[in-house]
């Protein structure tokens, strides 16, 4: 994150205002897309000068990718509730909970200006899907550990399927995410896909 005093200057920054604008380019994202949102119309929404941007970032790129950065999810440490099901059940509706609501709008408008920007593809891969990965590393120890799994499973491929199954209905199908179809993802595709995992191979003996 950049310092709170701009360049060459000393002066502090006023971050209520930088978030304002921020929060206009997140706004512009969704309502117009990647493509048609332009410096001068963010400058508008925030009731900003053009100059007063330009000397903060040089390009959209530069403001979307630092407005993404501050708006990344609070940490989060995932459910313990004892069992393996309960833990993919409470995460998954987490998800699913995120992209039915008001974040959602602004999610899908991420995804589709990353096709556009690899900068913002890069900074969606290091700050949204590696923490979820992340979560998904840390329920998969603790499961490991009480006894749940009898192999160590692979925490990218869980999040991709549960991520592909939910944008598949958000964004291609329109189906429900509801309660139903969280326990369909948990029950006939998660746990399977887990218990399927090959236990490792028994130490052989020399003699």
């Amino acid at each position: 994150m950049a310092d709170h005093f701009a360049s060459g200057r000393g002066r502090p920054r006023d971050e209520s205002r930088e978030q304002a604008i921020l929060d206009a380019a997140l706004e512009l994202l969704v309502e117009v897309g990647y493509d048609r949102m332009s410096m001068v119309a963010v400058a508008a929404r925030a009731r900003a000068s053009k100059a007063t941007i330009y000397r903060r970032w040089s390009c959209k790129d530069e403001m979307v990718v630092e407005a993404l950065r501050r708006h990344g999810p609070a940490e989060h440490v995932p459910a313990d509730t004892g069992c393996l099901r309960d833990d993919v059940a409470a995460e998954v509706r987490l998800m699913i909970n995120a992209v039915s609501g008001p974040e959602g709008a602004l999610l899908v408008g991420v995804l589709r200006a990353a096709s556009e920007s690899p900068r913002l593809a890069a900074v969606i891969q290091a700050n949204l899907l590696q923490r979820k990965v992340d979560l998904g590393r840390c329920l998969l120890e603790r499961a490991m550990r009480r006894g749940d799994l009898l192999a160590k499973a692979e925490p990218a491929l869980l999040i991709e399927v549960i991520l592909a199954m939910i944008f598949t209905r958000l964004l291609v199908t329109g189906e429900p995410l509801d309660e139903a179809f969280a326990d369909h993802i948990v029950d006939d595709v998660v746990l399977p896909l887990l218990a399927g995992r090959p236990a490792p191979p028994a130490a052989t003996s020399n003699t």
